[in-house]
């Protein structure tokens, strides 16, 4: 088939499918394939001026509708998702590469957060003191800021854009997305389940696009924030870049994840957690563990356990009875299995190549198996690296200390963990590490709904987390009021500094 021949995805602005304005097409892989199996639109500066125009306009009416109102639609729109979950899992496994059964994960995240902001009238309430001055009361309100910019990454196409929108959306703002143009079709079967649920033309919008639109995005004078998941090195100049225009941001980095590993620890659920953690969506997440610290004493036994786990797994096309898929594009499959000959010239120990693997699928796909590499040394570049693929170093530590040290001394603060039966190693830990998500026996530590994620130094950009708390304070402002309503008795003219007596 010709690429002329390609359905094309288009934008969503203002309630409708529309081409924009924009000649430049991008290429949608099906990642188990190797083929293009759609192309998208990317879209120009007028494009998204285009989306935030009518953004601005339906934000005006949605802010001021009424909480219940709202409500009914945020509601309508979780049972919707929920009903229809499996239909966006397939889409999400054709263009991510992700199995079925990870794609459903990621969705169930995302409702965690759409039931957060079912809770909005109870987590938009403001305050009030009585009588703070004699006749004066004080309260405040949340109320929402206006447009906001969201730029989601291609390895959660679902559930990163929930981790805002909803609250967003809940709070009374009007949204202006730009996917990933790796797997962008599950913007657009969101943006019709919106308008499914009843939400009004222009308050959820989607620019499909490459640097030009996100640019315009950062830039644009009507949009009041930006929230961004993505690499270290685009997410500080995102901050940058709409910090400088007077934009709130939360723009979460790049991640180094470590999971240490005491000589006390149950090494059974350490190897099946290393495996879970390091290669489930093929390495792609924010979250995977990538670096396993092992204490000496236990490290060749654990090993041993890891591998043993790893030549189990099936790789292979999402769609079938597959453990992990895979990598998003043969550029970025590339890039990754690089790191297995760079680790070896560094004198590290290459266990299980995930380059030898025979994949259950398509030959053309973008396959690399899991790959454990032992002896990494911290100098090389599998090490320092965000590798964001199935690859699990490990580094051998002589105890606690010294692999606290080395977590500490990363350029990253997103994810870490702790494995042992020493309650004492685990407080210590959890008060000492330099991250900003920890877990403790729990490899991957995404906080629920009602907590808020992202991490501390190179992993997080902005003085806001993402959901939780921080979310509702991050699309709202506050007024704070202070009343008195005079009797006839009031006194006259009084030019001294108020007093609150």
């Amino acid at each position: 088939m010709s690429l002329a021949s390609l359905p094309v995805l288009d934008h969503w602005i203002d309630g409708t499918s529309t081409p924009g304005s924009g000649t430049r097409l991008g290429d949608v892989f099906d990642p188990a394939l190797g083929t293009v199996q759609r192309r998208v639109r990317l879209g120009t500066a007028a494009d998204v001026d285009a989306a935030v125009g009518a953004a601005v306009k339906a934000a005006v009416a949605w802010g001021e509708s009424s909480l219940a109102r709202r409500m009914q639609v945020v509601f309508a729109f979780r049972e919707l998702l929920n009903a229809r979950k499996d239909e966006l899992a397939a889409i999400i496994t054709a263009e991510q590469g992700k199995v079925l059964s990870d794609a459903a994960g990621e969705i169930a995240r995302g409702l965690e957060v759409v039931e957060f902001a079912c809770a909005m009238p109870h987590l938009i309430k403001g305050a009030m003191s009585e009588n703070v001055s004699t006749g004066v009361d004080v309260h405040s309100l949340k109320q929402p800021i206006g447009v906001v910019g969201i730029i989601s990454p291609f390895n959660f196409p679902a559930m990163v854009p929930m981790w805002f929108f909803p609250i967003a959306i809940a709070a009374g703002n009007a949204v202006v997305l730009k996917p990933s143009e790796k797997d962008p079709s599950a913007s657009d079967w969101m943006a019709r389940l919106w308008a499914e649920a009843g939400l009004p033309a222009g308050v959820f919008n989607v620019v499909h696009g490459d640097k030009e639109a996100v640019d315009a995005l950062l830039t644009h004078p009507d949009v009041a924030s930006i929230s961004f998941v993505g690499s270290t090195p685009i997410a500080k100049y995102v901050y940058e870049t709409a910090s400088a225009t007077g934009k709130r941001v939360q723009a979460l980095g790049g991640a180094k994840n470590h999971m240490l590993v005491l000589p006390d620890a149950d090494l059974d659920l350490v190897a099946d957690s290393a495996v879970n953690a390091g290669f489930g969506a093929a390495g792609e997440r924010c979250m995977a563990v990538s670096v396993v610290l092992a204490v000496d004493a236990v490290a060749d036994a654990l090993i041993g356990k890891i591998a043993e786990r790893m030549r189990t797994l099936r790789t292979g096309d999402g769609r079938r009875d597959n453990d992990m898929g895979p990598l998003i594009t043969g550029a970025h499959r590339d890039k990754v299995a690089s790191y297995v000959d760079v680790a070896r010239a560094d004198g590290a120990t290459v266990v299980v190549d995930g380059r030898d693997i025979t994949p259950d699928g398509d030959p053309n796909g973008f396959w690399l198996g899991p790959t454990l590499i032992d002896r990494v040394p911290t100098t090389s570049a599998v090490y320092t690296d965000e590798v964001f693929g199935p690859v699990l170093s490990v580094v051998r530590v002589s105890g606690f200390e010294e692999g606290l040290a080395l977590i500490n001394a990363g350029q990253f603060g997103n994810g870490t963990a702790i494995f042992t039966n020493d309650g004492g190693a685990a407080r210590r830990f959890q008060r000492e590490v330099q991250v900003g998500m920890v877990g403790i026996n729990v490899p991957i530590p995404v906080p629920v709904a009602y907590h808020s994620f992202g991490g501390w130094k190179a992993s997080l950009f902005g003085d806001a987390k993402a959901y939780g708390v921080h979310g509702v304070d991050f699309f709202t402002r506050e007024k704070a009021v202070t009343t008195r309503w005079l009797d006839p008795s009031h006194g006259g003219l009084n030019l001294g500094f108020p007093r609150n007596d």
